[in-house]
């Protein structure tokens, strides 16, 4: 009986130790588990995207006006040549006019601004000087000639003569500029600008007589206005002001941003620009406002170090056709190494059991994922554990799961996932000696994967929309000359690529930008 016994008990301990062996034996066999050879894959490209800036200016006509009431001569004056004439040849004749406030409005040929005009003619020979009319008493008749003197006898011409007093002419009338102003390619504006005068009065006294002589006044103010014009023309037309203020802000945009980290456990990123491209958009008209239209296009790129670009300042300005709307569009490309998307997939698979009901035989609990490229592909290895349910027992082992899988880009939902899954033929014996049962559990895991295997791309495209955000916001200013208003509106995903230790997205971020000049400086 005893024997019996004894019998029983040495049995049973080879069989658990048999049990103990087995289950030891499977769990190592399974962790060795060889992954499937990788296609090589050639390193990423270097690579930039092209950005652009397109910004609206309205130079309001306020400050045009306040621009040119500070700079604009408060008076103009001339003298009279008559060397062609000899009958005037002695006379000595001076005038003068002071200007009015501007106003600034459009016209069909152009802006126009315009001031009220008040001044005097004086006339006369001087000391010692000779001819008709001779000495110092000699006054304007000479110069607006017949009018005055009519057929009267030259005894009388001369007695109207001595007793005239009064040698000055009052004009009152007004002066407009037009400007129809273009823009060159050297970063010049050519002004192309015209003048016209009105003289609503021009008199003067005589012999208690007040005489009006408008036309006799006008070609004297206009000579004086055109050379005025023509010195303001010959100036603006050369003034490298435009030139001077886009190397200033070529310059400033030539740089690197700081975009901060993505995420919380990601490093510090910068965005890097690099204008190289600059046009404009000729000056359009409106009822508050000349407009016009700058625009910078740029290299970009995001890279992980403060960069310092070469930036060489473009020769000639292009000119393209009037844009309305102010856009400001960035592309990025953003490399994200496929450690940071291991973790990504992990977070949503791993300590998963499949099935989830536990009613088959075995069950499979997610312990890690790896994801590798090659070639047009990624390979998901999933390790998992694997345990039978049905004796109590509780046989398991340690396996690794290899799946192909297509990535694909869905820009809508900002995500990443997997197409056409497959299982890598070597994962078929992945169990090992737990055979064929435990080999149950796989499809539930290829199922798992094309349900779950999603790279959620939106908390990195949101920290990407917060910082360039923040950077466009960089260029909102406010003072008592300017007003910058920008904004960034949007951002997507639009492409992607990768090698064996990198996956790139491009990203691109659009806003709106507008300008309004309040003053002239």
């Amino acid at each position: 009986m005893h024997s019996h016994w004894r019998k029983i008990a040495i049995g049973a301990a080879i069989v658990l130790t048999a049990v103990i062996g087995i289950g030891w034996a499977m769990n190592w066999f399974g962790v060795h588990e060889r992954r499937p050879a990788l296609a090589t894959m050639p390193p990423l490209p270097a690579m930039t995207r092209n950005s652009t800036i397109i910004m609206p200016i309205a130079i309001s006509h306020p400050a045009i006006r306040d621009a040119l009431d500070k700079e604009a001569p408060p008076e103009l004056s001339g003298k009279l040549e008559f060397s062609r004439l000899p009958l005037l040849a002695g006379m000595d004749v001076g005038w003068s006019v002071s200007r009015g406030p501007f106003t600034v409005a459009n016209r069909n040929e152009g802006l126009a601004v315009s001031t009220p005009l008040t001044g005097t003619l004086r006339g006369g020979r001087p000391p010692g000087g000779s001819g008709e009319g001779g000495g110092p008493g000699a006054n304007l008749q000479n110069l607006l000639g017949s009018f005055f003197r009519g057929n009267a006898a030259p005894s009388e011409r001369q007695d109207q003569s001595d007793r005239a007093s009064e040698q000055r002419a009052e004009i009152r009338g007004s002066a407009t500029l037009i400007a129809r102003p273009v823009l060159l390619p050297q970063w010049r504006i050519e002004p192309n600008l015209t003048s016209e005068v009105a003289i609503a009065d021009a008199s003067f006294a005589i012999m208690g007589m007040r005489m009006s002589v408008p036309d006799a006044i006008k070609p004297l103010i206009e000579r004086g206005m055109n050379e005025q014009v023509a010195l303001l023309q010959t100036r603006m037309r050369n003034d490298p002001m435009v030139e001077l203020a886009a190397r200033q802000e070529w310059t400033k945009m030539c740089r690197s941003i700081s975009l901060g980290a993505i995420r919380p456990d990601m490093p510090n990123l910068w965005l890097e620009m690099r204008p190289t491209r600059a046009f404009a958009a000729n000056p359009r008209l409106d009822p508050a406002a000349v407009n016009l239209t700058v625009g910078v296009q740029a290299e970009t790129r995001v890279v992980p170090n403060e960069t310092k670009p070469d930036c060489p300042f473009p020769a000639e300005l292009e000119i393209v056709q009037q844009v309305e709307q102010g856009r400001v569009a960035i592309g990025v490309p953003i490399d994200i190494p496929f450690t940071e998307i291991d973790r990504l997939v992990e977070a949503q698979l791993k300590g998963k059991t499949f099935p989830e009901d536990r009613s088959g035989a075995f069950t499979a609990t997610i312990r890690s994922v790896n994801v590798a490229a090659s070639g047009n592909r990624l390979l998901i290895s999933v390790a998992v554990r694997a345990n039978e349910t049905k004796t109590w027992f509780g046989f398991g082992a340690n396996a690794t799961i290899h799946v192909w899988g297509r990535p694909v880009l869905d820009r809508d939902r900002q995500v990443l996932r997997f197409n056409d899954l497959s299982l890598d033929v070597q994962s078929e014996a992945a169990f090992g000696m737990l055979g064929a049962a435990a080999s149950a559990a796989v499809p539930y895991l290829v199922k798992a994967l094309e349900d779950n295997a999603v790279i959620d791309l939106a908390p990195i495209a949101e920290g990407i929309r917060k910082n360039v955000a923040a950077t466009v916001a960089e260029f909102r200013k406010r003072t008592d000359s300017i007003r910058i208003d920008a904004e960034a509106i949007d951002l997507r995903l639009v492409d992607m690529d990768y090698d064996a230790k990198t996956l790139r997205i491009i990203a691109e971020a659009d806003g709106t930008v507008r300008v309004t000049v309040l003053k002239l400086d």
